[in-house]
């Protein structure tokens, strides 16, 4: 999936879930991150698509993000970037947020809890996606 609003030579990881397709990309923020301190930070612009047949509304999230060590955190909150967007068919919601980690590597996965329709609860899978700073060892397990 390539368009304007993605980054050109990035991966895209994405999952449909109840018919709601999520693209995921993740990008190192150089700038701002401290590699001599052990501080990196990753920018992720997510593309929300409601490719079903009902209108659907973001209510919440849940990130799983797991460090190079693997420290996981859970991060759960309303909505996304203050935001509860309502996407009626074929419509999209993109936004751009962040995550610091104190080691060089790592991903991020998750859900979004959405209302389908008028009152279905549905959980949306967010893909899991790798945070990969030019400072990371390369590890094939």
């Amino acid at each position: 999936m390539q368009d304007e609003e993605h980054i050109e030579g990035v991966l895209t990881f994405e999952e449909v879930t109840h018919g709601v397709r999520i693209a995921v990309q993740s990008y190192y923020l150089d700038e701002q991150s401290e590699p001599e301190n052990g501080k990196f930070f990753w920018a992720y612009r997510i593309k929300i698509i409601n490719e079903s047949d009902d209108k659907v509304k973001l209510i919440d999230r849940h990130w799983v993000i797991i460090d190079g060590n693997g420290t996981t955190k859970e991060v759960k909150g309303e909505g996304v970037i203050g935001e509860q967007p309502l996407m009626q068919p074929s419509q999209e919601f993109i936004y751009t947020s962040g995550t610091p980690l104190d080691t060089p590597s790592g991903f991020m996965r998750g859900t979004y809890g959405m209302i389908k329709g008028e009152k279905e609860r549905i959980d949306v899978v967010i893909p899991a996606f790798s945070l990969d700073s030019p400072y990371g060892e390369l590890k094939i397990n």
